[in-house]
Protein backbone atom coordinates (compact mmCIF):
# COMPACT_ATOMS: atom_id res chain seq x y z
CA UNK A 1 0.00 0.00 0.00
CA UNK A 2 1.60 3.51 -1.20
CA UNK A 3 1.33 5.92 1.45
CA UNK A 4 0.85 9.61 -0.51
CA UNK A 5 3.25 12.03 0.78
CA UNK A 6 1.44 14.80 2.92
CA UNK A 7 2.39 18.65 2.19
CA UNK A 8 1.62 21.34 4.51
CA UNK A 9 1.79 24.44 2.90
CA UNK A 10 1.50 27.27 5.92
CA UNK A 11 -0.32 30.76 4.59
CA UNK A 12 2.20 33.11 5.95
CA UNK A 13 -0.13 35.80 5.83
CA UNK A 14 -3.05 33.95 7.29
CA UNK A 15 -0.85 32.61 10.20
CA UNK A 16 1.24 35.45 10.29
CA UNK A 17 0.47 36.56 14.29
CA UNK A 18 0.32 32.50 15.27
CA UNK A 19 4.05 32.08 13.81
CA UNK A 20 5.20 35.89 15.47
CA UNK A 21 3.62 34.91 18.55
CA UNK A 22 4.98 31.23 18.94
CA UNK A 23 8.45 32.75 17.71
CA UNK A 24 7.78 35.30 20.47
CA UNK A 25 7.13 32.60 23.21
CA UNK A 26 10.01 30.23 22.46
CA UNK A 27 12.47 33.42 22.57
CA UNK A 28 11.43 33.90 26.10
CA UNK A 29 12.65 30.40 26.88
CA UNK A 30 15.76 31.01 25.07
CA UNK A 31 16.78 34.17 26.18
CA UNK A 32 15.44 33.73 29.64
CA UNK A 33 17.99 34.97 31.82
CA UNK A 34 18.36 38.10 29.97
CA UNK A 35 14.53 38.40 29.61
CA UNK A 36 13.95 38.43 33.06
CA UNK A 37 16.35 41.37 34.14
CA UNK A 38 14.57 43.10 31.01
CA UNK A 39 11.33 42.40 33.02
CA UNK A 40 12.25 43.87 35.63
CA UNK A 41 13.69 46.55 34.92
CA UNK A 42 10.36 47.15 32.81
CA UNK A 43 8.10 47.10 35.70
CA UNK A 44 10.91 49.31 38.09
CA UNK A 45 10.48 51.78 35.22
CA UNK A 46 6.62 51.37 35.27
CA UNK A 47 6.52 51.40 39.32
CA UNK A 48 8.80 53.84 39.59
CA UNK A 49 8.22 56.36 36.79
CA UNK A 50 5.05 55.87 34.82
CA UNK A 51 2.18 55.34 37.86
CA UNK A 52 3.39 58.15 39.70
CA UNK A 53 3.54 60.86 36.64
CA UNK A 54 0.75 59.72 35.15
CA UNK A 55 -1.80 57.74 36.93
CA UNK A 56 -3.02 60.75 39.21
CA UNK A 57 -3.44 62.58 35.89
CA UNK A 58 -5.78 59.87 34.50
CA UNK A 59 -8.14 60.19 37.31
CA UNK A 60 -7.76 64.33 37.63
CA UNK A 61 -8.67 64.18 33.72
CA UNK A 62 -11.74 61.94 34.24
CA UNK A 63 -12.59 63.93 37.21
CA UNK A 64 -12.56 67.34 35.18
CA UNK A 65 -14.23 65.89 32.58
CA UNK A 66 -17.17 65.44 34.89
CA UNK A 67 -17.45 69.31 35.72
CA UNK A 68 -17.63 72.21 33.47
CA UNK A 69 -14.06 72.63 33.03
CA UNK A 70 -14.35 71.81 29.32
CA UNK A 71 -16.58 74.79 28.80
CA UNK A 72 -14.47 77.26 30.47
CA UNK A 73 -11.63 76.05 27.84
CA UNK A 74 -14.01 76.69 24.94
CA UNK A 75 -15.01 79.80 26.41
CA UNK A 76 -11.44 81.26 26.93
CA UNK A 77 -9.72 79.51 23.70
CA UNK A 78 -13.01 78.88 21.19
CA UNK A 79 -11.60 81.83 19.03
CA UNK A 80 -8.32 80.43 18.70
CA UNK A 81 -8.87 76.89 18.18
CA UNK A 82 -11.43 76.98 14.98
CA UNK A 83 -9.66 78.98 13.05
CA UNK A 84 -6.04 77.39 13.49
CA UNK A 85 -7.11 73.41 14.29
CA UNK A 86 -10.75 73.86 12.54
CA UNK A 87 -11.73 72.22 16.30
CA UNK A 88 -14.16 73.32 18.37
CA UNK A 89 -13.05 74.80 21.49
CA UNK A 90 -13.42 72.38 23.92
CA UNK A 91 -10.67 70.89 21.59
CA UNK A 92 -8.00 73.25 24.01
CA UNK A 93 -8.22 71.00 27.05
CA UNK A 94 -7.35 68.12 25.14
CA UNK A 95 -4.37 69.40 23.99
CA UNK A 96 -3.33 71.43 27.43
CA UNK A 97 -4.18 68.18 29.33
CA UNK A 98 -2.30 65.86 26.97
CA UNK A 99 0.51 68.47 27.08
CA UNK A 100 1.10 68.92 30.89
CA UNK A 101 0.46 64.64 31.07
CA UNK A 102 2.07 63.54 28.62
CA UNK A 103 1.27 60.34 26.76
CA UNK A 104 -1.49 58.66 26.25
CA UNK A 105 -3.52 61.33 27.82
CA UNK A 106 -4.73 63.36 24.59
CA UNK A 107 -5.95 60.33 22.89
CA UNK A 108 -7.83 59.34 25.79
CA UNK A 109 -9.33 62.82 25.89
CA UNK A 110 -10.04 62.41 22.35
CA UNK A 111 -11.90 58.80 22.95
CA UNK A 112 -13.69 60.66 25.85
CA UNK A 113 -14.71 63.68 23.85
CA UNK A 114 -15.83 61.53 21.07
CA UNK A 115 -18.02 58.80 23.81
CA UNK A 116 -19.70 61.91 25.27
CA UNK A 117 -20.28 63.87 21.86
CA UNK A 118 -18.38 67.05 22.83
CA UNK A 119 -16.89 66.95 19.26
CA UNK A 120 -17.87 65.28 16.10
CA UNK A 121 -16.06 62.56 14.57
CA UNK A 122 -13.78 64.11 12.08
CA UNK A 123 -12.77 66.79 14.87
CA UNK A 124 -11.87 63.95 17.72
CA UNK A 125 -9.44 63.12 14.80
CA UNK A 126 -8.21 66.02 14.09
CA UNK A 127 -7.44 65.98 18.41
CA UNK A 128 -5.77 62.78 18.06
CA UNK A 129 -3.51 64.11 15.34
CA UNK A 130 -2.26 66.57 17.97
CA UNK A 131 -3.19 66.32 21.20
CA UNK A 132 -1.48 63.71 22.12
CA UNK A 133 2.42 64.87 23.38
CA UNK A 134 5.30 63.56 25.56
CA UNK A 135 4.95 65.77 29.07
CA UNK A 136 7.49 68.08 29.87
CA UNK A 137 8.45 66.62 33.03
CA UNK A 138 9.48 63.71 31.01
CA UNK A 139 11.20 65.86 28.41
CA UNK A 140 12.84 68.36 30.39
CA UNK A 141 13.41 66.50 33.80
CA UNK A 142 14.13 62.54 32.48
CA UNK A 143 15.70 63.71 28.93
CA UNK A 144 17.25 66.72 29.89
CA UNK A 145 18.72 66.73 33.07
CA UNK A 146 18.71 63.07 33.76
CA UNK A 147 20.13 61.43 30.15
CA UNK A 148 21.45 64.51 28.54
CA UNK A 149 22.81 66.62 32.15
CA UNK A 150 22.15 69.38 30.65
CA UNK A 151 18.93 71.41 30.99
CA UNK A 152 19.37 73.74 27.76
CA UNK A 153 19.25 70.56 25.78
CA UNK A 154 15.62 69.74 27.78
CA UNK A 155 14.02 72.96 27.09
CA UNK A 156 15.81 72.87 23.22
CA UNK A 157 13.41 69.67 23.47
CA UNK A 158 10.06 71.23 24.75
CA UNK A 159 10.35 74.30 22.86
CA UNK A 160 10.59 72.21 19.59
CA UNK A 161 8.54 69.68 20.68
CA UNK A 162 5.54 71.64 21.46
CA UNK A 163 5.85 74.13 18.54
CA UNK A 164 5.70 71.02 16.11
CA UNK A 165 2.89 69.63 18.18
CA UNK A 166 0.65 73.16 16.89
CA UNK A 167 2.33 72.46 13.25
CA UNK A 168 0.48 69.28 12.89
CA UNK A 169 -2.32 70.47 14.08
CA UNK A 170 -2.79 73.46 11.90
CA UNK A 171 -1.73 70.65 8.85
CA UNK A 172 -4.51 68.55 10.32
CA UNK A 173 -6.92 71.23 9.97
CA UNK A 174 -8.28 70.30 6.77
CA UNK A 175 -8.25 66.59 7.79
CA UNK A 176 -11.83 65.72 6.84
CA UNK A 177 -12.78 68.83 6.23
CA UNK A 178 -15.52 68.07 3.12
CA UNK A 179 -17.13 66.00 5.65
CA UNK A 180 -19.86 67.87 6.02
CA UNK A 181 -22.48 65.10 7.77
CA UNK A 182 -19.80 65.01 10.65
CA UNK A 183 -20.53 68.60 11.54
CA UNK A 184 -23.94 67.89 11.62
CA UNK A 185 -23.53 65.20 14.13
CA UNK A 186 -22.32 66.90 17.11
CA UNK A 187 -23.63 66.65 20.46
CA UNK A 188 -23.17 69.03 23.02
CA UNK A 189 -23.95 66.86 26.10
CA UNK A 190 -21.08 67.87 28.01
CA UNK A 191 -22.29 66.24 31.52
CA UNK A 192 -21.82 68.43 34.97
CA UNK A 193 -23.33 66.23 37.05
CA UNK A 194 -20.96 66.05 40.00
CA UNK A 195 -21.85 67.03 43.42
CA UNK A 196 -21.75 65.75 47.17
CA UNK A 197 -24.43 63.29 46.89
CA UNK A 198 -22.12 61.37 44.05
CA UNK A 199 -18.42 62.25 44.93
CA UNK A 200 -17.74 58.87 45.60
CA UNK A 201 -19.04 56.93 43.10
CA UNK A 202 -17.41 59.19 40.46
CA UNK A 203 -13.71 59.30 42.58
CA UNK A 204 -14.21 55.42 42.46
CA UNK A 205 -15.11 55.30 38.94
CA UNK A 206 -12.35 57.67 38.11
CA UNK A 207 -9.88 55.11 39.91
CA UNK A 208 -11.37 52.05 38.59
CA UNK A 209 -10.75 53.32 34.44
CA UNK A 210 -7.56 54.92 35.18
CA UNK A 211 -6.56 51.88 36.78
CA UNK A 212 -7.01 49.74 33.72
CA UNK A 213 -5.34 51.57 31.52
CA UNK A 214 -2.21 52.37 33.78
CA UNK A 215 -1.99 48.28 34.10
CA UNK A 216 -2.72 48.04 29.80
CA UNK A 217 0.64 50.68 29.46
CA UNK A 218 2.54 48.15 32.37
CA UNK A 219 1.90 45.28 30.04
CA UNK A 220 3.13 47.20 27.31
CA UNK A 221 5.88 48.28 28.76
CA UNK A 222 7.13 44.43 30.33
CA UNK A 223 6.03 43.55 26.74
CA UNK A 224 8.86 45.63 25.01
CA UNK A 225 11.53 45.46 27.30
CA UNK A 226 11.42 41.81 26.54
CA UNK A 227 11.18 42.60 22.92
CA UNK A 228 14.28 44.29 22.84
CA UNK A 229 15.92 42.40 25.08
CA UNK A 230 15.70 39.42 22.44
CA UNK A 231 16.37 41.34 19.66
CA UNK A 232 19.59 42.65 21.05
CA UNK A 233 20.67 39.04 22.43
CA UNK A 234 19.76 37.12 19.35
CA UNK A 235 21.95 39.50 16.82
CA UNK A 236 18.90 40.28 14.87
CA UNK A 237 19.12 44.04 15.87
CA UNK A 238 21.90 45.56 17.00
CA UNK A 239 21.62 48.94 15.62
CA UNK A 240 20.67 51.19 19.08
CA UNK A 241 18.50 53.63 16.03
CA UNK A 242 16.12 50.86 14.89
CA UNK A 243 15.66 49.31 18.26
CA UNK A 244 14.87 53.24 19.91
CA UNK A 245 11.76 53.18 17.67
CA UNK A 246 10.00 49.93 19.62
CA UNK A 247 9.93 52.10 22.84
CA UNK A 248 10.88 55.28 23.53
CA UNK A 249 12.24 55.68 27.15
CA UNK A 250 15.03 52.85 26.98
CA UNK A 251 15.52 54.43 23.08
CA UNK A 252 16.45 57.63 23.91
CA UNK A 253 18.82 56.54 26.82
CA UNK A 254 20.48 53.96 24.45
CA UNK A 255 21.01 56.59 21.89
CA UNK A 256 22.21 59.54 24.82
CA UNK A 257 24.71 56.50 26.05
CA UNK A 258 26.26 56.04 22.67
CA UNK A 259 29.75 57.44 22.50
CA UNK A 260 30.32 59.78 19.86
CA UNK A 261 30.91 63.18 19.09
CA UNK A 262 28.33 64.33 16.88
CA UNK A 263 26.41 65.44 19.94
CA UNK A 264 24.05 67.70 17.85
CA UNK A 265 22.46 64.57 15.85
CA UNK A 266 21.85 63.02 19.38
CA UNK A 267 19.82 65.71 20.01
CA UNK A 268 17.85 65.89 16.61
CA UNK A 269 17.19 62.14 16.80
CA UNK A 270 16.18 62.52 20.08
CA UNK A 271 13.33 65.39 19.24
CA UNK A 272 12.17 63.08 16.45
CA UNK A 273 11.69 60.16 19.05
CA UNK A 274 9.92 62.52 21.20
CA UNK A 275 7.44 63.33 18.62
CA UNK A 276 6.96 60.20 16.93
CA UNK A 277 6.25 58.42 20.39
CA UNK A 278 7.84 54.80 19.58
CA UNK A 279 5.80 51.79 18.54
CA UNK A 280 4.57 50.83 22.27
CA UNK A 281 2.86 54.07 23.11
CA UNK A 282 1.59 53.59 19.19
CA UNK A 283 0.07 49.95 20.24
CA UNK A 284 -0.91 51.89 23.62
CA UNK A 285 -3.15 54.92 21.88
CA UNK A 286 -4.48 52.43 19.30
CA UNK A 287 -5.81 49.96 22.39
CA UNK A 288 -7.69 53.04 23.08
CA UNK A 289 -8.76 54.22 20.13
CA UNK A 290 -10.12 50.58 19.26
CA UNK A 291 -12.74 51.08 21.62
CA UNK A 292 -14.17 53.93 19.63
CA UNK A 293 -15.09 54.49 16.06
CA UNK A 294 -12.14 56.88 15.50
CA UNK A 295 -9.57 55.88 12.77
CA UNK A 296 -6.31 55.49 14.07
CA UNK A 297 -4.77 56.83 10.57
CA UNK A 298 -4.56 60.47 11.61
CA UNK A 299 -2.30 59.42 14.84
CA UNK A 300 -0.16 57.52 12.90
CA UNK A 301 0.43 60.15 10.42
CA UNK A 302 0.80 63.06 12.69
CA UNK A 303 3.25 61.14 14.96
CA UNK A 304 5.59 60.28 12.05
CA UNK A 305 5.25 64.50 10.90
CA UNK A 306 5.22 65.40 14.46
CA UNK A 307 8.89 63.47 14.52
CA UNK A 308 10.07 64.79 11.07
CA UNK A 309 9.30 68.59 12.02
CA UNK A 310 10.49 68.59 15.99
CA UNK A 311 13.30 66.88 14.27
CA UNK A 312 13.76 69.48 11.70
CA UNK A 313 13.13 72.62 14.47
CA UNK A 314 16.06 70.77 16.72
CA UNK A 315 18.73 70.87 13.37
CA UNK A 316 17.51 74.93 13.12
CA UNK A 317 17.58 76.35 15.94
CA UNK A 318 21.00 74.39 16.82
CA UNK A 319 22.37 76.25 13.34
CA UNK A 320 20.99 79.28 14.92
CA UNK A 321 21.86 80.16 17.71
CA UNK A 322 25.89 78.76 18.57
CA UNK A 323 25.16 78.04 22.08
CA UNK A 324 23.11 74.85 21.55
CA UNK A 325 26.18 73.59 19.57
CA UNK A 326 27.34 70.65 22.46
CA UNK A 327 29.40 68.80 19.22
CA UNK A 328 32.98 68.08 21.24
Amino acid sequence: MLIKPRFFIIKLRKNFFAILFFVFTVSLLLFSKSNLSAIKSGLTLWATSVVPSLFPFFVATDLLLQTDIVNFFKKIFGPLMKPLFNVNGEGAFGFIMGLISGYPVGAKIACEFREKGICSKAECERLLSFTNNSGPLFIVGTVGISMFGSSTIGILLLVTHVIASLTVGFIFRYWKSYDKSAKRSIKNNISNHVSFNNLGEIISNAILKSSQTIIMIGGFIVIFSSVISILKNSGLVTSPYILSLLEITNGISSIVNLHVKNISFQIVFTAFLLGFGGISIFLQVWSIVSKSDLSIKPYLYGKLLHGVISACYASIAIYLFPFLNFNL
